[in-house]
């Protein structure tokens, strides 16, 4: 009997491939394609150069040297790129010498307006940057603009795309707020094309009260890439704002990045320094707290 009902559920599985890439090929609901590839994905662990953007400043190539050091695989940008802003090849020159990647960069609307478009694109795809993400728009919770941010997506979501790169968008705790029965980020998902990138940022999304796995969850395959950031409820104490002495359900989390969102970069953003750490020192603790995590699923 188990051989029997193991065998009716294998045909039933290969039905749904045969099915599934039918309707593929046919066009219909094309932006889900490549849902079910990024599952049970192992990501990779990047960190946010805005957590330490007065070392960056101070020191651009020893600071990255230093976060490649700590074994990060990969660095996201903010726009400064120390003395390399005018010298791409070189600055992905130096990043292979150090080992490291690049999972995204953050960068606002303006610099993908006409006049920017191409000098910014291939800048970022001689870095080795496929993934440009807004990091906050004010329009994304305003009623009467929200819509226009969508507008902005999908429109640089289709233009990228020939060239290799995908948009995507960073929240913060504004865009929770209630917006037509749901949310400003929930409005800007449900209505932007699938392969507009869902940049989670969970340090806020626990600060506006919201779950971050549910909300993994809720748009599979869109969350390509996460920030792993702490930022406390103001009503929590005995924590601490660094990756695993916090209250964030990180186990769940990571669950719910390997095996819906598609993520392929866990990114560690450190805002705050407490104890009167230094940014990289807490960059550190929290990037520990993270591999204890990660470890813990093998």
């Amino acid at each position: 009997m188990k051989l029997a009902s193991y065998k009716a559920r294998l045909i039933m599985l290969m039905g749904a491939i045969v099915i599934t890439a039918t309707l593929g090929g046919c066009g219909q609901n094309e932006s889900h394609k490549g849902i079910d590839d990024t599952q049970d994905i192992e990501p990779q662990v990047s960190v946010q150069l805005w957590s330490v953007k007065d070392e960056v400043k101070r020191d651009f190539e020893g600071t990255l040297t230093v976060l490649a050091d700590m074994g990060f695989d990969g660095v996201e940008f903010a726009g400064d790129f120390g003395d390399y802003q005018q010298r791409p090849k070189e600055l992905k020159a130096f990043l292979d010498g150090l080992g490291l990647k690049v999972s995204g960069a953050h960068l606002p609307f303006d610099k993908l307006d006409d006049a920017h478009f191409y000098e910014t694109v291939a800048f970022y795809q001689a870095i080795g940057c496929d993934t440009l993400i807004v990091p906050y728009d004010a329009r994304a919770f305003d009623s009467q603009q929200v819509k226009n941010v969508v507008a902005d997506l999908n429109r640089l979501a289709a233009k990228l795309a020939p060239k290799g790169l995908k948009i995507g968008y960073h929240n913060h705790e504004k865009e929770f707020d209630q917006y037509q029965q749901s949310t400003y980020w929930d409005y800007i998902a449900s209505n932007t094309d699938e392969n507009v990138v869902l940049q989670q940022d969970v340090g806020w999304t626990t600060y506006a009260g919201k779950d971050p796995v549910e909300y993994v969850q809720r748009y599979p395959g869109r969350t390509l890439t996460t920030h792993y950031k702490v930022k406390l409820p103001d009503d929590v104490q005995g924590k601490l704002p660094l990756i695993g002495q916090d209250t964030i359900d990180w186990s769940s989390l990571i669950e719910a990045n390997m095996t819906v969102g598609g993520t392929q970069w866990l990114v560690v953003e450190q805002e705050e320094y407490p104890n009167n750490l230094k940014p990289l020192a807490a960059v550190k603790l929290s990037k520990q707290g993270l591999e204890t995590y990660l470890d813990a699923r093998e």
